[in-house]
């Protein structure tokens, strides 16, 4: 069950935090105006139009429409849980996320617990490696390899000995830490109560995620036995899909040497780094997605996937280029290296050497793609040309639009015979890193006048502190207009937190139905926005009150009309009619 945060260190959080430093560290900003701008990170553009607003403590992108506070970005770029996105805003501020705590006294579990205890099991493989009477074979087996002790040291290698329950009675001392260790993938649940060790009898590989933690493991079994590698499962903290070994390790090696190479498993990262490549990651048991590639091109602009060259590596260096396509722009490159049958990189850097290895022939893209679609269309015949079109007319749709995509269309022209213009119209390509939440949001709004709710909505989003101006809540609360529910709502939220920010108060709402509006009006530009925010939303609270006002003569008129009323809605009726200036035909009688 997931911890709660306490909504009061959220508004506090966000209060304290600035977006521009957050981002500034990701995306480099510059100072435009009053606000910073930068090419947006979650689309493809040339003209930068993504820009964040120090005093909204908000970001917007005009092109893709992506917006959000501090928390939201964290979320978006970093693909981060909001519990994560949370606790890394709190670091970079320098405070520490508080625990909510549940009737009874017990402390819901989050995601610090599964991390503090996967740390722990760290030092107790390693503890293991360095004392267990078994762990004889584990060092010999690394040394076999070729890998030093700095370099077992760097990589925080591990043991787990042979046997059920080494890390259950090492770790497991009592029912809570038993149920993190399961839910942190570590121990497996018997089907008549109890624990058992997941890990037994392997060399153990933590595996940190972006940010240097531990979440999760690779075993790498000590003589025979199935599988042969053994991942941790799917967890609240370890995605397979996201997360890659070597990469925090390497991260600074990758910028070094814009490029990264792309292997198969977590020997090949650890030999590769023992001989001075120590800037390649493997995948972890899965072939590489789009997640994998977004986070690698943060770093390098060219990644080098290395396959072995058998027929199973083929397929997934096949695989691999299928999921590349989409994110080829911005000078982003991809090549190939494919090694001997029977071989790795393991393998092959240890026979020949660093400077052989980095030596060998890659294959760019384009040259694989299209031998690749030759092998499987023969172009020497009509209808083997028409099938390399339609092979790979498909394919190049996943390419973004730029001059890449035009270059490999004018290359299958060539290689088909076809005229360029005469080729398949090719569709419509996925543009990259495009925020899921913003994908089908309208472009631009209908320009038409502001209703008065509107106005009040988007002033108090602009200037929280308005909110004290409002000294009858209750008769918003009773407007019969569109959006009066979502300004009574900030209202009730700004009478006892009236410290709020915009951002902190658009956060209230981020499980609303509300949010998406909010988001929209942060950004909604109008000539009332640009005049003195206090005399306009005090000028809008007034044409508020007097539609109040009509809008219960109305209904009294009504009720007149249709079944009389009692005194007390006839003096109401009277004193309302005298208000609005209006007679229509009734004079209530007292």
């Amino acid at each position: 069950m997931a911890g709660r945060i306490p909504q009061g260190f959220i508004d506090e959080l966000l209060i304290r935090a600035d977006i521009v430093e957050v981002i500034d560290a990701r995306v480099p900003l510059t100072k435009g105006g009053k606000d910073f701008k930068a090419r947006c990170p979650f689309h493809d553009e040339k003209t930068p139009s993504f820009t964040v607003s120090p005093d909204k403590q908000f970001y917007h992108c005009f092109g893709c429409q992506a917006n959000g506070n501090a928390i939201g970005f964290l979320m978006e770029y970093e693909h981060m849980s909001f519990p994560e996105a949370v606790e890394e805003l709190a670091n970079h501020v320098g405070i520490p996320v508080p625990k909510e705590v549940v009737a009874g006294g017990r402390q819901f579990e989050d995601q610090q617990d599964l991390l503090d205890i996967l740390q722990e099991a760290a030092t107790h493989y390693q503890r293991q490696l360095r004392d267990h009477p078994q762990a004889q074979a584990a060092v010999d087996y690394l040394k076999g390899r070729g890998l030093s002790g700095e370099v077992a040291a760097r990589f925080d290698f591990g043991f787990a000995p042979d046997g059920w329950d080494n890390l259950l009675r090492g770790l497991g001392t009592d029912d809570v830490r038993r149920k993190h260790l399961q839910r942190a993938g570590l121990l497996v649940a018997k089907d008549g109560g109890g624990y058992y060790d997941r890990f037994r009898n392997r060399i153990m590989f933590p595996i940190h995620d972006h940010r240097g933690r531990i979440v999760g493991f690779g075993g790498r079994v000590i003589g025979e036995g199935e599988p042969k590698y053994l991942n941790s499962p799917e967890t609240p903290l370890f995605h397979k899909g996201r997360e890659m070994y070597g990469l925090f390790l390497g991260r600074d090696a990758i910028r070094r040497e814009q490029r990264v190479f792309v292997v198969e498993g977590y020997m090949d990262v650890v030999a590769l780094a023992q001989h001075g490549v120590d800037f390649a990651v493997a995948t972890l048991g899965t072939a590489t997605t789009r997640d994998h590639l977004d986070r690698l091109f943060r770093f390098t602009s060219d990644v080098v996937f290395c396959f072995d060259g058998d027929p199973a590596g083929l397929q997934a260096a096949w695989r691999a280029l299928e999921i590349a396509l989409p994110t080829l722009d911005e000078g982003r490159q991809a090549s190939f290296l494919f090694l001997p049958e029977g071989e790795d990189p393991d393998s092959v850097i240890r026979r020949e050497g660093a400077e052989a290895f980095l030596a060998r022939q890659v294959e760019s893209l384009p040259d694989y793609f299209f031998r690749n679609l030759h092998d499987r269309a023969d172009v020497r015949r009509l209808d083997g040309r028409a099938r390399m079109v339609e092979l790979a007319s498909p394919l190049l749709s996943k390419i973004p639009e730029g001059p890449f995509r035009q270059m490999m269309r004018d290359r299958l022209a060539e290689i088909s015979g076809l005229e360029p213009q005469k080729l398949p119209r090719l569709g419509l390509a996925t543009t990259n890193k495009v925020s899921p939440k913003s994908a089908n949001r309208p472009r631009a709004e209908l320009k038409k006048p502001p209703s008065l709710v509107r106005t009040a909505v988007a002033l108090l989003l602009r200037d929280p502190s308005l909110a004290k101006q409002v000294k009858d809540p209750e008769a918003i609360v009773r407007l019969d207009l569109p959006g009066t529910t979502l300004l009574a709502a900030m209202l009730d939220i700004l009478k006892i937190d009236p410290e709020l920010n915009m951002a902190a108060l658009i956060e209230r709402f981020r499980d609303s139905e509300h949010r998406t509006h909010l988001e929209k009006l942060a950004v909604w530009t109008h000539p009332v926005l640009e005049q003195d925010a206090a005399a306009e939303f005090q000028g809008t609270l007034g044409q508020l009150e007097k539609a109040g006002r009509e809008q219960r003569t109305d209904r009294l008129l009504y009720k007149e009309r249709a079944k009389g009323l009692n005194q007390a809605e006839k003096a109401e009726l009277g004193r309302l009619l005298a208000e609005t200036g209006r007679s229509d035909g009734v004079t209530p009688t007292s």
